[in-house]
């Protein structure tokens, strides 16, 4: 229960001015203490940012601040001696539309309140009480700190050939983040990173091609050989563009379909550990592309199915953490009907049901992609609808865990946030432990962890409103953005990091739709392993945390699209994490220095495997494990392969030994 209280103001040496009672006639302030003689009348803010109201304020002291520096901000009524019971809000933009920036109420258990935020230089700011639990009048400060240089960037040349360079994803197998480029339909030239720094480039000519992604392009291993695949998605249809077992060359698959394409994706929509492709239909009810094994073959209907289209950006993610993947639609096209967004669920059989009606996200806003994250890190998947019309905002909508989703754009930063955009995507960009969604103006806006959003004060400039792809491409653990012929390379900070690489064995060899959990100070957090996210682009496909300043990570979870869970425990900041599905982690050097020496295929297999070798190590000698522990082989390798005909069905551990002693494991399923 509130209690009303009264003090008698006895501070020297204090701004005195009257408090204004509406917000057009606000009072100037400036960093210092500043008192509020007492409510009086005037106009009382309504709009309370996410305050619980608990009855009816009848009049307010409104003031506005601009700072003359981008400046880290506090304003506060907590005060030694100081029991007034205050309530504060403060504002963004103008009178006439008032954008929350935050609220407080009971500031730490005390009466007074305070709100810390980023002021950016020559932006005006309207600060507000209320009289709802007291009239009394108290002082309350601001106070002005150097804003910390929580993100910038630095514009990198880099050779990037042709007009589609938005694919950012490891292409030869060593989990550095390379840049793919298509200059033509017959040919694309491969970035590769180095380990040493830079870049190298490759030009590969791809046979028989038709198309261009010139709506969107995906990544992933849909043959489980070791190599990233890619998908076309064109005005005309789609083409996979396979790499071979050595990832040195590559064939297409152009598909016969002709349509115009939006959002392409690999996810594995039967769980049955191939990748498949999902493609988003503008004019008819989506498309995928189921994997048997040998071929993509081609279905339409049952995940999206409005007459004519709409679908613009897929998104899938498990908003319902039962362990499979669901899929957000971003649906844009004229009329409310082919508009609304969708969410289909899945139903555990192969079958996907559309819920968002009953999940409050079936929005008729036209939108052409959404970033899913967990916003507030509480383990649920969050949603950030973004708006790419002028006449519409983004909604930031909170997942309240019983499958439905609660709309708190109103104090998040998006409520009147100016600004359309086609790619909304969300990471960890300053490494705070916290999700930050880049998009609308061309910006990214800072997640504070309670839904509440700041825009990054260090501009930068991308080549269009179609922000570029994602990837850490200095390998230094703070992501960086690829902007057609130049990088922009994070500046980075203080904060540390974790990236996490995987390698599916019984699920797909990505570890597409995993999600992984990381354990520590801050509680928990979690990512999700995704083939294309946004509206064009191809993100990187590692797994990358910020911890802030914490210094130990207690345990990592991988819970794979099979079922397998793996942990590791006591994981040290500041390294890379190389995960193998249903085995321990590799050493963090292990993975830098092998590079992947050996691949695996068939893997699963009923007779004879096979492996690729990479640099100088060359095996001479085999042994293999079950999983017990036991011994089961142990033969010389002829021809770079061993039969495991003879074996049960089950799990077991390959150890390759070459002629100098040196040995590497990797994990083997029999069928």
């Amino acid at each position: 229960m509130k209690r009303k209280l009264s003090f008698i103001l006895i501070f020297s040496s204090i701004a005195w001015g009257s408090a204004q009672q509406t917000c057009s006639t606000a009072l100037t302030v400036a960093a210092g203490t500043h008192t509020v003689t007492g409510f009086t009348g005037g106009t009382a803010p309504t709009n309370l940012c996410g305050l619980t109201v608990g009855g009816v304020a009848t009049s307010g002291a409104w003031y506005k601040y601009t700072p003359t520096q981008t400046r880290t901000v506090t304003v506060s009524s907590v005060a030694t001696g100081q029991t007034v019971d205050t309530r504060l809000i403060v504002y963004g933009g103008t009178c006439g539309s008032l954008a929350c920036i935050d609220a407080s109420d009971d500031y730490a258990g005390n009466n007074g309140s305070q709100v810390t935020f980023t002021a950016i230089a020559g932006t005006t700011y309207y600060i507000a009480f209320d009289n709802r639990w007291d009239s009394t009048g108290f002082n309350f400060k601001i106070t002005e700190t150097a804003a910390p240089d929580r993100l910038s960037f630095t514009s990198v040349p880099v050779s990037a050939a042709g007009s589609y360079n938005n694919c950012v994803v490891d292409m030869n197998g060593d989990y550095l983040d390379d840049i793919v480029s298509v200059v033509s339909t017959t040919q694309i030239v491969i970035s590769y990173q180095q380990a040493a720094g830079g870049f190298t480039n490759t030009t590969h000519t791809v046979p028989t091609t038709t198309v261009l992604p010139n709506w969107s392009i995906a990544a992933g291993d849909y043959d489980n050989n070791g190599f990233n695949d890619l998908l076309y998605g064109a005005s005309s249809g789609i083409c996979f563009v396979k790499a071979d077992a050595s990832g040195t060359s590559y064939t297409s698959d152009r598909k016969p379909q002709s349509y115009l394409v939006q959002r392409t994706n690999f996810v594995d929509l039967n769980s049955d550990g191939k990748l498949d492709a999902f493609v988003c239909d503008d004019n008819a009810p989506n498309r995928y592309y189921m994997n048997d094994g040998t071929n993509m073959n081609h279905n339409q209907g049952g995940i999206g199915d409005y007459p004519s289209g709409g679908n613009y950006a897929s998104v899938w993610t498990d908003y319902d953490n039962d362990g499979d993947v669901d899929m957000f639609m971003a649906k844009c096209g004229g009329s409310a009907a082919r508009s609304t967004d969708e969410l289909h669920r899945n139903n555990g059989n192969g079958t996907f049901t559309n819920v968002a009606a009953t999940a409050n996200v079936a929005d008729p806003s036209q939108i052409w992609s959404a970033a899913c994250g967990d916003f507030n890190n509480d383990g649920w998947v969050d949603l950030l609808m973004g708006s790419n019309s002028g006449s519409e905002y983004s909604k930031v909508m909170k997942n309240n865990g019983n499958g439905t989703f609660s709309d708190v754009t109103v104090g998040s930063g998006y409520a009147n946030l100016a600004g359309a955009n086609r790619e909304y995507i969300t990471y960890d960009f300053d490494n705070d432990g916290y999700l930050d969604i880049l998009g609308a103006g061309r910006n990214i806006m800072f997640g504070n962890g309670n839904f509440q959003f700041t825009p990054n004060p260090n501009s930068y400039n991308t080549i269009d409103d179609i922000d570029r792809p994602i990837g850490d491409l200095n390998n230094d653990g703070f992501l960086d953005i690829q902007n057609r012929n130049n990088i922009l390379i994070n500046n980075g900070n203080t904060n540390k990091w974790l990236k996490v690489t995987l390698r599916g064995v019984q699920s797909n060899r990505n570890g597409i739709g995993a999600r992984v959990e990381i354990y520590g100070s801050w509680g928990k957090q979690i990512r999700e392993v995704q083939s294309g996210t946004g509206f064009g682009n191809m993100n990187t496909l590692n797994v990358h945390f910020g911890i802030g300043q914490a210094t130990a990570i207690t345990k990592v979870v991988v819970r794979w699209p099979s079922g397998i869970v793996d942990t590791i425990n006591n994981v040290t900041p500041k390294t890379t994490l190389h995960v193998i599905e249903g085995a321990s982690a590799l050493d963090v050097n292990e993975i830098q220095n092998t590079k992947e020496l050996f691949t695996v295929y068939p893997n699963p297999s009923d007779n004879m495997i096979y492996f690729n070798t990479k640099g100088n190590f060359v095996p001479v000698e085999a042994k293999v494990y079950d999983a017990s522990g036991k011994m089961v082989l142990q033969t010389k390798v002829e021809k770079n392969s061993i039969s495991i005909r003879e074996f049960n069905p089950g799990i077991y551990m390959l150890h390759l030994t070459d002629k100098s002693g040196v040995s590497y494991t990797q994990k083997v399923i029999k069928k």
